[in-house]
């Protein structure tokens, strides 16, 4: 018998406890799956709507002023900075409907708008739609204007209302709440010097954006990766338990194995080989678990353009691979004790 069939043979002679044990190690590794795949695909999402905008400044109202909203005078006060080009306005307000505040915000690229059906021109959220029961063709008053819905959107997430960036403008008063721009000198010194000339203005640079949603996305990877690793670790314990139980109860069995010639390294190899296989296969299952969650998850966080992102190959083999190597580490001890047996004493026990 060679030390892979005596390593099978044990788990099957032990399919319940080596069922319970690679269960722990299933829900550390899924646990890890879904929890990292699902943290980057929620981080690929929030850099795309920082990237989408092609800018190296961003010019907002200051909040010491109280407003959201940049009058027609500061407005041409940016654009008359001769080192700012291309610029890009956007506006944004807010609107009482029924009770409630309701976002209505100009865009300048309807692609940026995922449509779920319709047409672009007003479209609403779906939770819009869902709280006031609004549908395309229906009615929306605001600023003393009606707005015809043209369309939904897929996002469900908040209350807004997308129109063009020219009409919400104009609506507005002629206002906006935000200009995006380029510049070819340093983004940093033009913004610093332009806070400093123009009153109730507040500007930021894109790398500044991105370095703070870097910072906060990165902050989520590693909290999530500490819990998911607590998980792993529980499933990690259960393997060492299980493989001192198994050394245990098959002292004799392994005393009979050394008296026929078997040597200390084919006793460790056995118990190791066997702890690594509860590790793989527990690994395996994990994975295809944690897969099938991110499936679910990302369907309902409606994510599914950013699925393959939370199921990187890095991340299904890190897994599959760690999850195998900490179960051979696992059952270092045990198979180190196995193998330090003496003989005798174990063909005597009973």
């Amino acid at each position: 018998m060679d030390l892979y069939s005596l390593a099978f043979n044990n788990i099957r002679r032990r399919k319940l406890r080596s069922i319970l044990t690679t269960l722990g190690i299933i829900i550390g590794v899924a646990t890890i799956v879904v929890l990292l795949g699902v943290t980057t695909g929620v981080t690929s999402a929030i850099k795309d709507e920082t990237n989408k905008y092609m800018y190296d400044v961003v010019v907002t109202p200051a909040s010491s002023t109280g407003s959201y909203l940049m009058d027609s005078q500061t407005t041409s006060d940016i654009r008359k900075r001769s080192e700012l080009f291309d610029f890009r306005e956007v506006t944004v307000f807010s609107e009482d409907i029924k009770g409630d505040r309701l976002f209505f915000e100009g865009t300048n690229n309807w692609k940026d708008v995922k449509l779920k059906t319709g047409t672009y021109g007003v479209v609403i959220y779906q939770s819009v739609a869902d709280k006031y029961g609004y549908s395309i063709g229906s009615k929306i008053k605001v600023k003393n204007r009606e707005l015809t819905v043209t369309g939904i959107s897929k996002d469900t997430q908040s209350f807004y209302v997308f129109i063009d960036q020219a009409y919400a403008k104009q609506l507005a008063g002629n206002k906006v709440s935000a200009i995006y721009a380029s510049t070819d000198g340093d983004p940093k010194t033009v913004s610093e010097e332009i806070e400093r000339q123009i009153n109730g203005i507040s500007v930021e640079t894109k790398s500044e954006k991105v370095n703070e949603v870097q910072e906060m996305t990165g902050q989520a990877l590693l909290f999530t990766a500490i819990i998911a690793s607590v998980a792993l670790l529980v499933g990690i314990i259960s393997v060492i338990n299980t493989m001192l139980i198994s050394v245990m109860e098959r002292t004799k069995e392994l005393g009979v194995l050394k008296a026929i010639g078997f040597t200390n390294w084919e006793i460790k190899g056995s118990i190791l080989f066997e702890s690594g296989l509860l590790g793989l296969s527990g690994g395996i299952v994990g994975v295809i678990l944690g897969i099938i969650g991110i499936i679910g998850i990302a369907n309902v966080l409606k994510l599914s353009e950013y699925m393959y992102g939370m199921m990187p190959l890095w991340l299904i083999l890190g897994v599959i691979l760690g999850s195998t190597l900490l179960s051979v580490l696992a059952g270092l001890y045990p198979a180190m004790r196995a193998s330090k047996m003496n003989v005798v004493e174990a063909l005597r026990n009973e």
